[in-house]
């Protein structure tokens, strides 16, 4: 062998080398970063509509408009999928339908709706004010079971997509809460619930699809018919 076949062998042989370092390393290539490690936080289900790596940055600064809830008056049927256990990384979910009346008061700073799970027996009220000066608004939840007021969640609409955030606990334990809106047009929308224990990593645990009806099918006035 000649002294540059040698020396082609040579260069081959550490091109070769860097290359499989690189490798090793999780190097960019060509096609992309290497794909990260999994986690090992339990919080992993993710959102169908956004973000599906469930990662968020828990904040109570986001602002709105004061017509971001104009769209919720009327009627809506809802598509209703809940986790069954929370904060194991299940993939396990239960799904149930609901109906929903919705109206809009004092301009807009209020809006109120009513929604019923005919196939749980019980039902809810979200009710949402929008602090003019702070350009914010304040999401409140109720249900017939236990009959407490949830505290309330904060922020706004940019554009299409509305996220809230707050704090609340989960069997006994403090938790970030997140809800996610997202309109699809005129008559129909997606709403999520996420929790977080350190407000980085959240696990989707509750979402619905939004269509909207004729109220006169299943609204006694603003209330949806038992």
């Amino acid at each position: 062998m000649t002294a540059q076949a040698r020396c082609m062998n040579l260069r081959t042989l550490l091109l070769l080398s860097l290359t499989a370092c690189s490798a090793a390393a999780g190097a960019p290539t060509a096609s992309g970063p290497s794909a990260p490690a999994a986690s090992t936080a339990p919080a992993q289900a993710a959102s169908t509509e956004d973000n599906p790596a469930g990662e968020y940055v828990y904040t109570t600064a986001r602002t709105g408009g004061l017509h971001d809830f104009d769209f919720i008056a009327g009627a809506w049927t809802l598509h209703n999928r809940r986790l069954k256990t929370r904060w194991i990384g299940s993939n396990d979910w239960e799904e149930f339908p609901a109906v929903d009346c919705g109206a809009v008061y004092l301009g807009g700073v209020v809006n109120v709706d009513e929604l019923h799970f005919p196939t749980k027996g019980w039902g809810g009220i979200t009710f949402r004010t929008f602090d003019v000066e702070k350009r914010q608004w304040s999401i409140y939840w109720v249900n017939s079971k236990t009959g407490k007021m949830f505290p309330p969640v904060v922020g706004g609409f940019e554009g299409d997509r509305g996220e809230f955030f707050g704090e609340d606990e989960d069997g006994g334990r403090p938790v970030k809460v997140r809800f996610l809106w997202i309109k699809h047009g005129p008559d129909r929308a997606h709403w999520e619930q996420a929790f977080s224990l350190d407000g980085k990593t959240w696990e989707v645990n509750w979402m619905n699809d939004l269509t909207r009806a004729d109220p006169s099918k299943i609204c006694d006035g603003v209330r949806p018919r038992a």
